[in-house]
């Protein structure tokens, strides 16, 4: 937390954002909450945006291929969800498209299909049909898309996968 009063100079402040973007890609948004943090405005504000952009240390392209990158293979979201926080992040179209290519759709297949089946594993009910609706609704608040969910979910290669693997 700030000191209530502390003053940063254009120059400490610069050197603040600076260490503040090597230790995670950072987007525009993050970095302009910082500055309003250390009460840097208007002109002064401007001036170390452009500075970290042109040292390479505020890169939008770089943050948003690294965040769809990370949000997919850790947190296992899917492209809707990506795709909203991105957006929620003011990134802009470019730079979504670029991040979205960052995802393997065959990586992405298999994790959605792994995804639903531990679901399934996880999930009691009594019949199939209520299993892979829930474990399909669970993957769709994931990000991931209804028609791919959907399409897996009422395929019979999953549902023998799914009888093979449980008794």
């Amino acid at each position: 937390m700030l000191k209530k009063n502390k003053y940063y100079s254009k120059d400490d402040a610069l050197k603040r954002l600076q260490r503040y973007c090597v230790y995670q890609d950072r987007c525009h948004q993050e970095v302009i909450r910082k500055l309003i943090e250390l009460r840097i405005f208007g002109e002064d504000q401007d001036d170390i945006i452009v500075e970290l952009i042109r040292e390479n240390f505020l890169n939008e392209e770089r943050f948003a291929q690294s965040y769809a990158r990370g949000k997919f293979r850790f947190k296992r979201w899917g492209k809707n969800k990506i795709l909203r926080e991105l957006k929620l992040r003011k990134i802009s179209k470019y730079c979504i498209k670029k991040a979205m290519l960052e995802i393997d759709q065959d990586e992405y297949d298999a994790t959605l299909r792994k995804l639903i089946l531990k679901k399934m594993y996880e999930y009691k009910a009594p019949n199939y049909y209520q299993l892979k609706q829930r474990a399909a609704k669970f993957a769709i608040m994931k990000g991931y898309e209804s028609h791919l969910v959907w399409d897996l979910a009422n395929s019979k290669d999953l549902e023998e996968e799914y009888r093979n693997n449980n008794g």
